[in-house]
Formats: structure tokens, sequence, C-alpha cells
């Protein structure tokens, strides 16, 4: 049974940061593409930041680049998102996502590309 549980989540104020982590259990870690989306209240799902089996390769969110970092620890299954200078509108639910396709064979941002999901961790940002 594949198993993603995401953790790091809370309230943080307008300008600070957040590590959020995904621990991944029941799949070959290894071999999966990782990915992080978020979804506001009332809005739809939308793609953050996907990372490459080996972590070399790494797709962003325009918006979002050269804010947050995704990377990950397969020795430890587990996939990170750093937030810097966190802003009231980067408020919502953080999903992690795996996906057994090879990076880039499908869209990346697209995310039907994805097979297994976390429950979701909250983050909120104070103004």
């Amino acid at each position: 049974q594949v198993q993603l549980v995401e953790s790091g989540g809370g309230l943080v104020q307008a300008g600070g940061s957040l590590r959020l982590s995904c621990a991944a259990s029941g799949l070959t870690f290894s071999s999966y593409v990782m990915a992080w989306f978020r979804q506001a209240p009332g809005k739809e799902r939308e793609f953050v930041a996907a990372l490459s089996w080996s972590g070399t390769s790494t797709h962003y969110s325009d918006s979002l680049k050269g804010r947050f970092t995704i990377s990950r620890d397969n020795a430890k299954n587990t996939v990170f998102l750093q937030m810097n200078s966190l802003k009231p509108e980067d408020t919502a639910v953080y999903y992690c996502a795996a996906s057994p396709f090879a990076f880039s064979a499908q869209p990346m941002g697209d995310s039907t590309t994805y097979t297994y999901w976390g429950q979701g961790i909250q983050v909120t940002v104070s103004s």
C-alpha cells in the first residue's frame, strides 16, 4: 500500500520560511518523479514543482521559481519543499504526488501525470 505523508506545514508570517516534507512508503521511491501541488480555498489545484528520480532535473511553476526549492533524499524516501519569502497568497493545502513516468515524458505540471497523492497539509501565511 502506497502512502505519501506530508509534514511541516503550519502558520507563518509573511516573509518567513517553511520546509515541507513528504515521506513515501510502499513504492520504489527512487523510481518515481515527485512533485508538489497546492490548492487554495475556492481555487483549482495548482502545480508547484517537480523533481526527477535522481534529483538532477527540476520543473517549477513560473510564478514560484526563485522562492520555492524542491529536493529529495532517496535514502530516506522523502521529498522536500523549501518555501522562502512566503506571501499571504501562498496560503493553501499543499500536496505531494508521485509519478511513475520518466521526467518530462508526461506534462509535469498536469495532475493527471501523478498516480499517488498525499492527504495534504495546510500552510497559512499571515500578513
